[in-house]
């Protein structure tokens, strides 16, 4: 009686290696996926800060910001950025909407935007 070998046949290993190839390609797809949304991430964020800043800074400077629109640029995380203030009446005259939009320096939509409120105080 002949004994077969024990074993796999090229067959069959090239077929494990042709789903092993394409498993590592699904997984090094969407590790690429991962990096692209973290640095989406970072850059909403940091815009987020700016914005944040920006308005702060439009309250402090005067409680009760002329209306009208204004523009500026920043160097912030060793990026370059460039931002828009929006500032609107409400129907209460000791009030006023302030809209922040951040951008990229070199992009035409906003990264990140911000809506406050600033206005005198009440007198008794």
């Amino acid at each position: 009686m002949k004994r077969r070998a024990r074993g796999f046949t090229l067959l069959e290993v090239l077929i494990a290696l042709t789903v092993v190839a394409l498993a590592l390609l699904a997984l090094t797809r969407t590790a690429a996926l991962q990096v692209e949304t973290f640095g989406a991430l970072r850059e909403r964020t940091l815009a987020g800060w700016i914005a944040a800043d920006v308005l702060t800074e439009t309250r402090l400077a005067t409680p009760l910001p002329p209306t009208g629109r204004r523009d500026g640029r920043v160097r912030y995380a060793d990026r370059d950025w460039r931002w828009t203030v929006d500032v609107q009446a409400t129907p209460d005259p000791a009030i006023r909407r302030i809209d922040v939009s951040v951008y990229a320096a070199d992009a035409d939509a906003a990264s990140a935007t911000l809506a406050g409120f600033s206005g005198l105080e009440p007198q008794p």
